[in-house]
């Protein structure tokens, strides 16, 4: 099916559109400019019964239509229809903010009733500058489903309200092991509306949610009632509260680049083709490699998603934003996003995958890329390829080492990582597997990363790069990771379990496997409770050395030097005018001795502990590392 057309004919609308609901009456307003017709349909529920009634809307200009309906709606559900040359199509509201089950019908909703007691007390944790992140990439039904999880919502956004939850080992689980673990911001894998999973049945089927159904509402297989529109909403503030109340920030997970369903889509049926790029036959254009592609560049897709993600900062106070694909929108959509946002709290995260899944008609110079990001805003960032290959291997080659498994080629991109993508003047771009200059032009447009929920996890990457290693080997591997992640300037990323030795069995895809392969295994807990406290430790150290969190390109060019050494080495001073502090690692089988630039140094990290402690004195100017170990060093 093609759809050819001039988009920017379309007029475009700037007022609210959606249920407008007070307890007097709902004003509908919808944006439908090829529409001859629209109706408005009231459902008693929001799935099985028939339309009870259908109400013609009214043009009110610029492509929009209304309808104003008196009494309190609450826990009416609607849909709308359009006719497009004779055609008549059903769809939900795009702006719906409720839904019945499946999402198959929008729901008026009174917001002030899924508020949570004290809702209005709600607070973020304090925070101040992107580079203080400490990012933990989190599926919501991984989190608890595992049996050992202690929490009795299994899979659900209530989990994350549970205190007290402990493992059959006598470990902290749920929230309070987040807490525990130190980090700063819970980004949570979509969690909107999203079409894979029955909603009935949650437990016969599993899915990521990279696959968007209604973007303004909570997914309904994490709450305890799907079919009722109001318990989601109100289990999903519940949960961002108790996050709060633990001093953990919420980033979500949005995909705005595609719909989970093309010609099926609700935006489609009321508009078709509009909200897509086309290619040169006017087919769907598939730059996401998920059947389509948004056109963010349009001015009512750009309104819809600036309109969206402040929806989800006002109303359920969330923290933070992770854009899926973020090549495929354009620079002048995610700037707009970024100061919408700087309206309602400037501490907002903005981050996104800089790359697209495949061709798009977008020129290149208008792509949200990570070779574009010095066109972004200072506080949108971009995830560092360079340094998360660099690390552990190439992403899709599961064979292939980086630094801390063996390949000590990609040292360089280390080192790149180390400096935040910035420019540093001991970095050799032409050594650099993907990235020939600096992209970054400030550290807080880096998100510095080792492993996230696509392709293998960092365990089993470690494991498949290194067959013939022992476990003990594979920690050393995965503590050295972390140490060269949380020691880097930028934003800290960590995936879900990497404290815990996640494994997903090899499999580098799980966006649809079960819950065995997906769970968080709690028992890894005390299995590998020495990870998990070389990761708290790192985590407490990079959050009290103000020089692992520069904030300007300018300090990161100022303050790092990196001393020569050899390949397997990487070994690099931070310092200002009262502290320096020396990150060494060595990445080799073998043992080996390195010269410290000068004598007299408290050691922080070993290869066994990791704190802000201090564990060891270092007098003269001599470092003995053993195999696959990093240090790091404070000046005394």
């Amino acid at each position: 099916m093609s759809f050819m057309y001039e988009a920017n004919n379309y007029t475009s609308y700037t007022g609210k559109l959606g249920a407008l609901y007070t307890t007097d009456e709902t004003i509908f307003r919808l944006w439908a400019p090829t529409a001859s017709k629209a109706y408005l349909n009231l459902y008693p529920d929001g799935d099985a019964s028939k339309c009870e009634k259908k109400l013609e809307m009214t043009q009110i200009g610029n492509g929009a239509w209304e309808k104003t309906e008196h009494g309190n709606l609450d826990g009416v559900y609607y849909t709308y229809s359009v006719i497009i040359d004779g055609i008549e199509n059903e769809a939900v509201d795009p702006y719906a903010k409720a839904a019945g089950v499946n999402g198959k019908r929008g729901m008026v909703v009174n917001l002030v009733l899924t508020n949570p007691d004290d809702w209005e007390n709600d607070v973020s944790p304090s925070f101040s500058h992107p580079v203080d992140a400490i990012l933990y990439e989190l599926h919501i039904r991984d989190f608890s489903i595992d049996k050992n999880s202690g929490m009795e919502n299994k899979g659900k956004y209530l989990a994350f309200t549970e205190t007290g939850t402990i493992s059959n080992e006598g470990l902290k689980t749920g929230v309070e092991h987040l807490a525990e673990l130190g980090i700063t911001h819970v980004h949570l894998l979509p969690s909107f509306d999203y079409c894979s999973v029955d909603e009935r049945y949650p437990h016969k089927s599993y899915n990521w949610g990279y696959d968007p159904g209604n973007y303004n509402l909570p997914e309904g297989s994490y709450s305890t009632d799907p079919y009722n529109g109001h318990v989601r909403i109100k289990e999903f503030k519940q949960m961002i509260k108790n996050l709060h109340k633990n001093g953990l920030r919420v980033v979500m997970d949005v995909v705005y680049n595609h719909t989970g369903t093309t010609i099926e889509s609700n935006f489609n049926k009321l508009v078709p083709g509009y909200y897509y790029r086309m290619d040169e036959n006017g087919d769907f254009s598939d730059g996401a490699a998920c059947d389509n592609e948004t056109a963010s560049e349009r001015s009512m897709v750009r309104k819809f998603m600036v309109d969206s993600v402040v929806y989800w900062a006002t109303e359920y106070n969330i923290d933070g934003f992770r854009f899926d694909l973020m090549g495929l929108h354009d620079i002048e959509t995610m700037n707009a996003i970024r100061y919408a946002l700087d309206e309602i709290d400037p501490s907002i995260l903005l981050y996104g995958e800089g790359w697209t899944g495949g061709p798009t008609p977008l020129p290149e110079k208008r792509q949200a890329l990570k070779k574009n990001t010095h066109m972004l805003d200072k506080r949108i960032a971009a995830f560092s390829d360079d340094i998360r290959d660099g690390i552990k291997g190439h992403v899709f080659k599961h064979k292939e080492p980086g630094f801390v498994n063996g390949n000590f080629k990609r040292k360089t991109d280390v080192m790149f990582g180390v400096a935040a993508s910035c420019y540093h003047p001991q970095v050799d771009y032409q050594k650099l597997f993907y990235s020939k200059e600096p992209w970054a032009k400030e550290p807080s447009q880096t998100v510095t990363y080792a492993s996230a929920h696509d392709n293998l996890t960092l365990w089993d990457k470690l494991k498949a790069t290194c067959p013939k290693q022992s476990e003990a080997e594979y920690i050393k591997m995965n503590k050295l990771s972390a140490l060269l992640v949380l020691t880097s300037q930028g934003i800290s990323f960590i995936h879900a379990g990497e404290e815990l030795a996640r494994t997903k069995n090899g499999i580098d895809n799980s966006f649809i496997s079960p819950d065995e392969i997906n769970k968080l295994d709690w028992k890894r807990k005390k299995e590998y409770k020495s990870l998990f406290e070389y990761y708290k430790g790192l985590i407490a150290l990079r959050k009290s050395q103000p020089l692992f969190r520069l904030q300007t390109a300018g300090e990161i060019e100022k303050s790092i030097t990196f001393l020569p050494s050899d390949p397997h080495l990487l070994i690099y001073t931070i310092n200002n005018s009262n502290q320096t502090l020396l990150v060494a690692v060595n990445a080799d089988i073998n043992a080996c001795t390195i010269t410290l630039p000068e004598s007299g140094w408290n050691v922080l990290v070993n290869g066994e502990c990791a704190g802000t402690t201090v564990i060891g004195r270092i007098d003269d100017t001599t470092l003995y590392m053993p195999p696959q170990t990093g240090f790091v060093l404070e000046k005394a």
